[in-house]
């Protein structure tokens, strides 16, 4: 068998969009499952989710293919939209939306003669300045959209919160009010997972879950099970040694680590070729048989060391739990200075993700 694994909980899954649904009753739900489904698979994700969702969100023209390949027929949305005439008559051939936020795009939806026109999102930039049309110019941005031949229909209005994660931010509400002053008589759509938790009045039409759907916290002080959501990835691996160190012993590249008394260290299979951070902190914790262990040196590509002082029984082959419902990913990502997001959508290929 091989390690590591990612291991997805799909009751998890439906159980973590029954709380978005309960939630915001009142919104359709875009499940966002762009970036290989944050990591956790794409088209099982898709397939999971299909029956719960009343469509999909995905970034490149690539991922919305490959969900089509796949036999995914439920509506699905390029956030990032496309740029060129090719991508353009490749998302109306596999029956792609696009989300609409530059005038490039709208010069291109006027050029390109579609045999099959597609449905669109505007996108209005209501203060995050990364994509969308300033509100000056969404008017005239919808009038021209309704005036192409290459557009069916415009499904709806979206922006994006720039802030949504902190509770209580000014700069959010600011946000809120901007998009709500716009006189455009369309469905809307603006809250992320944070917003959905923490900005009810934003859940408008249309609701945008991405990280919440996989368990996992948007926000810095809690975890995904404090907010009562359940993570479906178990990053999994094994013990494939154990070496008896005594004091003095250097460990790993760089000999950052030195043993303070004889020990026993264990190495596991899984590294920074796996998506595991290769600078996360010393003393980074890691269950070994369910028990925190911490980690010790330098991270390889692929394989980690670990203190086994408070498992002096543990074997060769017993289970290792990088991160997962005993070991919140939050937590990790803390160790790594970085956020969960980075953590999950950069597990690589090479670990199989197995639907438990």
């Amino acid at each position: 068998m091989d390690y590591p694994q990612a291991l997805i909980n799909t009751a998890a899954l439906q159980y973590n969009l029954d709380i978005v649904r309960k939630k915001a009753p009142r919104s359709k739900v875009i499940g966002i499952i762009k970036a290989d489904g944050y990591g956790h698979g794409v088209v099982e994700v898709a397939k999971l989710l299909i029956r719960g969702v009343d469509s999909f969100g995905v970034a490149r023209l690539e991922e919305g293919i490959r969900l089509r390949q796949n036999r995914i027929h439920c509506p699905i949305i390029l956030l990032s939209g496309v740029s060129n005439k090719a991508d353009l008559e490749h998302a109306s051939t596999h029956h792609l939306s696009l989300v609409i936020h530059h005038i490039s795009q709208l010069n291109l939806l006027q050029q390109v003669i579609l045999p099959n026109p597609i449905s669109v999102w505007v996108k209005v930039d209501t203060g995050m300045h990364r994509l969308g049309f300033p509100p000056r110019q969404i008017y005239e941005a919808i009038t021209i959209i309704r005036n192409c031949s290459s557009v069916s229909s415009i499904i709806g209005l979206m922006s994006h919160f720039a802030n949504a994660d902190r509770s209580s931010d000014s700069f959010t509400q600011a946000q809120l009010e901007i998009f709500n002053h716009l006189e455009i008589n369309l469905p809307c759509s603006f809250a992320n997972s944070a917003a959905i938790i923490a900005y009810p009045q934003s859940q408008l039409d249309w609701v945008r879950p991405g990280l919440m759907l996989y368990g996992i916290s948007p926000f810095k002080d809690r975890t995904g099970s404090e907010l009562g959501l359940k993570p479906i990835m178990t990053l999994k691996s094994q013990l494939i040694a154990i070496q008896h160190l005594y004091t003095g012993d250097k460990v790993g590249y760089g000999s950052t680590w030195i043993c303070p008394e004889s020990m026993p260290v264990g190495v596991v299979a899984l590294g920074y070729g796996d998506g595991y951070p290769r600078h996360i902190e010393n003393e980074t914790p890691i269950l070994v048989n369910g028990a925190p262990v911490p980690i010790i040196g330098r991270v390889s590509m692929d394989m980690i060391t670990v203190d086994l002082r408070t498992q002096l029984n543990a074997q060769v082959g017993d289970p290792v739990i990088a991160w997962g419902e005993d070991l919140p990913v939050e937590r990790v990502a803390h160790c790594a200075s970085t956020i969960p997001y980075e953590l999950v959508c950069q597990v690589t290929p090479r670990v199989p993700r197995i639907l438990v």
